[in-house]
């Protein structure tokens, strides 16, 4: 088992700092905010440290899920994050869904001090942290990888490495790229259902064993029908995930005219009070305009 360090205790960084201890790993946690780790200490053990720094002195592996990209250079620079609590060839794991370029960015910084860096963004939301299911998207070297994949099989139903540094990132933007689509598209059909006079439960039994079945309709046609979003990935993350991917785009040349609407109707949905509902709010926006 190693020693490991996780650093931020958010809906997905809790249950998936609880897993590693659950594992039988040896964990340290950190959060901005102390009550969030001592109520973590308490539930799975472990101790809780005061400092990114001092979390990760003597891990083997430091994790982060963290915000942003302004919140992941804040855990890792300067004299109490967390490269300068590292020692030598322990390796940064980076679960923060950021850009391409903070990662580089990081990785230049970590390499410089003979630490390991890893990007491994994740998909499958709280439910899939809560219950260990994550899917995980690596980028970095071959040997940092393959150190790491066994501590972060504690928490996932599937890693892979997807290339060098930033490679993971970049396939979370695909990511919630193809879900901005598709999650706007059942949407509209749901509400076209409703408008025609027939039954989602219905329609989706029918529709759901073809080729417009997905992951988004089998679970959460019955919670888009009710109108109740209190829950899951929060419309705030997805536009911060989508602005990602908007940027990166300007970047790289890719046209993303689907992305860049389905971002301004989540713009939308800000507007209405949405902004912690869950991303299947998109149809609470097209039942507002009629």
């Amino acid at each position: 088992m190693a020693k490991v360090a996780f650093l931020g205790l958010g809906v997905m960084g809790f249950p998936m700092a609880g897993h590693l201890a659950a594992k039988g790993h040896e964990v340290t946690v950190y959060n901005r905010t102390p009550a969030k780790a001592e109520a973590w200490v308490a539930r799975h053990g472990g101790r809780a440290a005061a400092t990114p720094a001092a979390a990760a002195a003597g891990a083997d592996f430091v994790m982060a899920c963290v915000g942003n990209d302004d919140d992941l250079r804040a855990v890792c620079l300067g004299d109490e994050g967390a490269f300068a609590g590292m020692g030598a060839e322990a390796i940064f794991v980076d679960h923060t869904t950021v850009s391409a370029k903070v990662t580089r960015e990081l990785a230049a910084v970590a390499a410089q001090m003979g630490l390991g860096f890893v990007d491994a963004p994740v998909s499958g939301g709280q439910a899939g942290a809560e219950n260990g299911v994550l899917t995980v998207m690596c980028g970095g070297s071959e040997a940092d990888y393959a150190a790491a994949e066994p501590v972060i099989a504690s928490y996932a139903k599937a890693c892979r490495r997807m290339g060098e540094t930033g490679a993971g990132q970049l396939t979370k933007m695909c990511n919630q790229i193809a879900i901005a689509g598709l999650v706007q598209g059942l949407s509209e059909a749901l509400h076209f259902a409703e408008k025609a006079g027939l039954s989602i439960s219905d329609v989706v039994e029918a529709i759901s064993q073809g080729a417009a079945g997905s992951w988004q309709m089998s679970n959460r046609y019955q919670t888009m029908e009710a109108g109740t979003f209190d829950f899951g990935f929060a419309v705030d993350w997805m536009r911060k995930d989508l602005g990602i991917c908007l940027a990166t785009a300007n970047e790289t040349g890719a046209s993303l005219p689907v992305t860049a609407l389905v971002d301004q109707f989540y713009k939308e949905v800000q507007a209405m009070g949405g902004a912690r509902w869950d991303t299947s709010s998109l149809i609470a926006r097209l039942r507002k305009l009629g």
